[in-house]
């Protein structure tokens, strides 16, 4: 995760060209594989510090919304998003340094951090849930909270699939 705003030589800004485009991109050009028996899993993070907390919520929204439509337009494959807690990564002391200095403490393992990940990759209890939810801690939950305004409709969600192809097009090697 980069902490400022950087954009890359093809004009996109880095964190969403990798967690959004990269995750579409990437997606999409594996579904012909992924619906023979393979799972697909997403994992979304969210921060709390300014610019990281309004883009990160961002990449989570997208990448609810965008695991919402290919269960909807791929029933063939199953779709889960997943939070892994507050987790000691490198990622997290090197684009939160402040964040990390308060909270290391209190923060997760990296292998606490990846077991629900591990967990839907691997049980065939997380296959037993339907295609497109959000889990937390082995557990669906809710994919948007009251009054934060993530809520988005089919019509959203149709949207950003057809610009995320769009830009993939243009932007696919």
């Amino acid at each position: 995760m980069v902490n400022t705003r950087e954009v890359n030589e093809a004009g996109l800004e880095k964190n969403f060209a990798t967690n959004t485009l990269g995750t579409y991109i990437l997606t999409t050009r594996l579904l012909p594989l992924l619906a023979k028996d393979l799972y697909v899993q997403y994992s979304i993070r969210r921060f709390h510090h300014s610019f990281l907390h309004s883009l990160l919520i961002l990449c989570s929204m997208t990448s609810v919304v965008m695991t919402e439509q290919w269960a909807a337009q791929h029933p063939e494959v199953h779709f889960s998003v997943m939070h892994p807690g507050w987790a000691d990564t490198p990622a997290v002391r090197t684009s939160m340094p402040e964040f990390h200095a308060k909270m290391k403490d209190r923060l997760r393992t990296p292998e606490q951090g990846a077991d629900t990940a591990v967990w839907l990759t691997l049980s065939s209890a997380a296959l037993q849930q339907p295609s497109g939810l959000f889990f937390q801690d082995r557990q669906a939950v809710a994919t948007h909270l009251p009054l934060a305004c993530t809520r988005s409709d089919a019509k959203d969600g149709q949207q950003l699939m057809a610009t995320l192809e769009e830009l993939a097009q243009k932007h696919q090697a």
